[in-house]
């Protein structure tokens, strides 16, 4: 498999293009904003410690705090070092998943969306459904590269892929000015199709003809007599590049594997399942994060590409994404858009005509006797990962908007009040938060404001607290909130900035500065609460996984409100709703996925039942 023109990015995160103009208003130019202060980083440091451990447990840390800050510290010197690297920022290899590096992809790390469910007669509905949603994808795609300058993470999504390496993840992605490829894979019964599904300057090919070439690509792939090689890639990383070590040894895997890393997107058109869950969001989410296991469709997949679209015989459907390399809102918006092409396109299976079209390529391996034990022992861990993952999925009216307070800051305040009520304490909590428009391809962690928080749960547990205390700790807690988001959107969140002073340490062969290895320090990056936000006109299910074994994962779509707005709504109400999915480990007794998605129900029904009986609070 040859690498011209496709380049293998060394880090999890592939930089921006170099030829690109740094988005306006951004300051510092170059590309990259001002550097953090050191210590405006470190104050934020000890500040997220004050909710989460006891006064007298914070003196060690202050203390190896203001050592590291001090002149002459170990800070200063990274500091300088860091001012000093070229223009491109920093990509930090484990940013922001840390110690999920090495863990599998399901769950660990991809995210997911669940589409509203689709209702069709039989597996010809399944296929135009999938066609017109590979030209919706297609034409969102297309209308993005016209534009002047064009979204430089397009070169990452599209075309892009994870290549597991003997100690971190490579990611494949097309360089900037290099012509896209035309194909999508596809799967089906864990077997792989290179699709044609483009033309002449990347536009899509008719729904009609892709349809028709749907069909005759079911028709040759029936059950039984592919190994399920897709499994392999939702292993453990060090075991999934051991195998893929052995696989790209022969010249037959390089060139499939080659084309499913090279194709625009995935898509997998998955057999129907009789989950326990039924037909609900849950049973649907599990299907997005994880396939179901080996005997239902995580076979069907290739976890390594950046997207890849699921479409199910019985209606369940949804979209799988590499966070690093994509956001939840880009692909929020993506699905939308694709979702309005199919519901504007013909809704006529038997549109599905023989179109000029090239015949789906089946794509082949060369399998050793190594290889089926290693099928095996993916299969054990896929059916064990698809078990001990609990979702709890419901739908909430919203608690409004109004006042100055965004529903999305309310929202992140409400899920300190639920951790708070169903466990007792808060606990490290973060919100992965794109930086596109001043770091493009680059993420950083939104820590919530803890104190005010903490005041406030305490004060709507509290039944003789007044209702004024309350709004008023309310409006506190949202505008910290507020003002942590637009430090992080700015590029000065401590977070990333935190990482960029250690991987520095590292990268120049020093000692790890003390603070980076204090309990404390650990206790405060050990995110058991790790949540994420979209809007969505479609009403979809966002999913996560938690960071670590013994937290939650808190996907929460805000469904945009109905146009025009009810005339009767207080001005900025946003009737949409909330789609919130909860996701635990089953196997940590200390979490449940119901009693927390219970808790945040009842704080959205309180901060909600407090704005409307005393009306938002206004500005002081």
């Amino acid at each position: 498999m040859g690498r011209s023109p496709w380049v293998w990015g060394r880090r999890r995160v592939p930089p921006s293009p170099p030829a690109a103009a740094p988005p306006s208003g951004v300051p510092g130019g170059g590309g990259r904003p001002p550097l953090p202060a050191l210590g405006a980083t470190l104050g934020r440091l000890l500040g997220a410690l004050e909710a989460l451990v006891a006064p007298g447990e914070r003196d060690r840390t202050r203390r190896l705090v203001r050592e590291f800050g001090a002149p002459g510290g170990a800070g200063p010197r990274l500091q300088e070092r860091l001012r000093r690297q070229p223009p491109a920022p920093p990509r930090l290899p484990e940013w922001p998943w840390g110690s999920s590096e090495r863990l599998p992809l399901p769950v660990h790390t991809s995210a997911g969306l669940v589409l509203p469910r689709q209702d069709w007669e039989d597996w010809r509905g399944q296929l135009w459904f999938a066609a017109r949603l590979i030209v919706g994808v297609l034409d969102y795609r297309l209308q993005l590269e016209r534009r002047d300058p064009p979204e430089p993470w397009l070169q990452a999504a599209f075309g892009g892929c994870r290549v597991p390496g003997p100690q971190r993840d490579e990611v494949l992605r097309l360089p900037p000015g290099a012509q896209p490829p035309p194909f999508i894979t596809v799967i089906r019964n864990c077997q792989f199709f290179q699709v044609e599904a483009c033309g002449e300057e990347g536009t899509p090919l008719p729904a009609a003809a892709l349809g028709a070439a749907l069909g005759g690509l079911r028709a040759r792939a029936g059950r039984g007599g592919a190994p399920p090689l897709g499994l392999l890639t939702g292993q453990h990383r060090h075991a999934w590049g051991r195998v893929y070590r052995l696989l790209m040894r022969d010249r037959l895997n390089r060139a499939s594997i080659g084309r499913i890393q090279r194709s625009l997107f995935a898509l997998s058109l998955d057999a129907p399942v009789l989950a326990a869950g039924g037909r609900g969001p849950g049973a649907g989410a599990g299907q997005v994060l994880h396939g179901g296991g080996a005997c239902a469709n995580s076979g069907n997949r290739w976890f390594d590409k950046t997207l890849q679209f699921i479409v199910g015989e019985d209606g369940t459907c949804g979209v799988i994404y590499d966070p690093a390399v994509i956001d939840g809102t880009v692909v929020a918006e993506m699905v939308d858009h694709a979702l309005d092409y199919c519901r504007l396109s013909a809704h006529d299976p038997a549109l599905m005509t023989s179109l000029p079209l090239p015949t789906p390529q089946r794509l082949r391996f060369s399998l050793g006797p190594e290889t089926a034990p290693e099928v095996e022992r993916a299969k054990r861990h896929l059916d064990s990962l698809a078990a001990d993952v609990d979702v709890h999925c419901f739908s909430h009216e919203g608690v409004g908007a109004g006042g100055g307070l965004r529903p999305e800051a309310i929202v992140q305040v409400a899920l300190q009040v639920a951790f708070y009520r169903a466990h007792g304490s808060l606990c490290a909590s973060c919100e992965p938060t794109s930086l596109r428009h001043v770091l493009p391809g680059c993420t950083d962690l939104l820590r919530p404001p803890g104190p005010p928080c903490l005041a406030l749960a305490r004060a709507l547990d509290d039944p003789q607290a007044e209702p004024e205390l309350q709004l008023s700790l309310l409006r506190e807690a949202v505008e910290a909130q507020n003002r942590r988001t637009q430090e992080v959107l700015a590029g000065q969140g401590a977070e990333r900035h935190l990482q960029g002073l250690r991987q520095t340490a590292i990268a120049a062969g020093e000692p790890l500065p003390e603070i980076f290895m204090d309990p404390v320090y650990a206790l405060a990056t050990h995110f058991r609460l790790c949540t994420v936000q979209v809007r969505s006109r479609q009403g979809c299910w966002l999913l996560r996984g938690p960071l670590v074994p013994d937290g939650y994962g808190v996907g929460v779509g805000h469904v945009a409100p109905p146009d025009p707005p009810n005339s009767r709504d207080p001005p900025g109400f946003s009737p949409g709703g909330l789609r919130v999915a909860v996701t635990s480990f089953a196997c940590c007794r200390q979490t449940d996925a119901a009693r927390l998605g219970d808790a945040l129900r009842g704080a959205l029904d309180s901060l909600g039942g407090l704005l409307r009986r005393h009306g938002p609070p206004g500005p002081p």
